[in-house]
C-alpha cells in the first residue's frame, strides 16, 4: 500500500487530471474561442466614410471550433446572424488545420481520463507494472499535455498565418467585404491552455511522489545506572 503522503499526491493528481477533462469538454463546446471587430470595407467605401462615420460600419464576429455568430455592420443598421463550421464553410477553410484540432482534443481527452484511472489506482495500491505506476501516470499526463499544446499551437497558426477570422467573416458574402479590424483570443482558448497547464503541474506532482524523504530519527538519551542507583 502506498503511503499517506503518495496517496494524498496521487489522488490530488486525479483530481487534477478529471478537471483537465472537463475543461477541454466544455472548450470544445462553447463558441468562445475568439473575437473581434469587422469592418465593412465596401461599405464604406462606397459612401466615403471619415472616422466619426466609420463606427455605422465596424460589427463584431465569434466562433468557436463548431459554430459561431456575427453582426454585420454596413451602414443600414446591425444584422445579427449565426453560423455553424460544418459542412459547409469548412470546406472554405484550411480543412486540414482545423479538422487537426478537434482530433488533438479528442486524444487529449481520452489521454485525461487514462491519466485520471492511472491516478486513482496510484492512490490505492502499489501497481505491479512499471507502466501502470508513476511512469505510466507520467507517460499519459505528458501526452495529453502534449496534445492540448498542439491543438492550441494549431488554433494559432489558424488564426495568425491562415486568416482564419477573415474567412470565416467573408464567407458567402458576395456584394460586401469585410476586413478584420481587431482580433481577441476568448474564454474557452484559455481553457485549453489551463488544461495543458494542469497535466504540466501534475508531472511536478508524481516527481515529488518519487522522492524519498529522509525519516526523522529522534535520539534515545542513554541511562546511566551507577552502584548507587542499584542498591536502592
Amino acid at each position: 500500500m502506498p503511503g499517506c503522503f503518495k496517496k494524498t499526491l496521487f489522488a490530488l493528481a486525479s483530481l487534477i487530471s478529471f478537471v483537465s477533462f472537463i475543461l477541454i469538454v466544455v472548450a470544445m463546446g462553447i463558441p468562445k474561442w475568439m473575437t473581434g471587430k469587422t469592418l465593412c470595407k465596401t461599405g464604406a467605401d462606397l459612401v466615403n466614410a471619415t472616422d466619426p462615420e466609420l463606427v455605422k460600419f465596424i460589427g463584431e464576429i465569434y466562433y468557436g471550433l463548431f459554430r459561431g455568430g456575427k453582426i454585420r455592420q454596413c451602414g443600414l443598421g446591425g444584422r445579427r446572424s449565426k453560423f455553424p463550421i460544418f459542412p459547409h464553410m469548412v470546406k472554405k477553410l484550411n480543412t486540414g488545420l482545423h479538422v487537426t484540432i478537434i482530433m488533438f482534443l479528442c486524444v487529449a481527452i481520452f489521454f485525461s481520463l487514462v491519466s485520471f484511472g492511472f491516478c486513482i489506482l496510484n492512490a490505492i495500491k502499489v501497481p505491479y507494472r512499471a507502466i501502470k505506476g508513476p511512469a505510466g501516470v507520467c507517460l499519459w499526463n505528458f501526452l495529453a499535455g502534449g496534445f492540448v499544446a498542439l491543438a492550441v499551437t494549431s488554433f494559432m497558426a489558424a488564426v495568425k498565418l491562415h486568416h482564419l477570422t477573415e474567412r470565416i467573416a467573408n464567407f458567402r458574402e458576395n456584394v460586401f467585404q469585410f476586413v478584420i479590424l481587431e482580433e481577441r483570443f476568448e474564454d474557452c482558448f484559455w481553457l485549453c491552455v489551463a488544461s495543458a497547464t494542469a497535466h504540466a503541474v501534475n508531472l511536478l506532482l508524481i516527481a515529488i511522489s518519487g522522492i524519498n524523504f529522509p525519516k526523522i530519527k529522534t535520539k534515545t538519551e542513554e541511562v546511566n545506572v551507577t552502584a548507587e542507583d542499584i542498591m536502592y
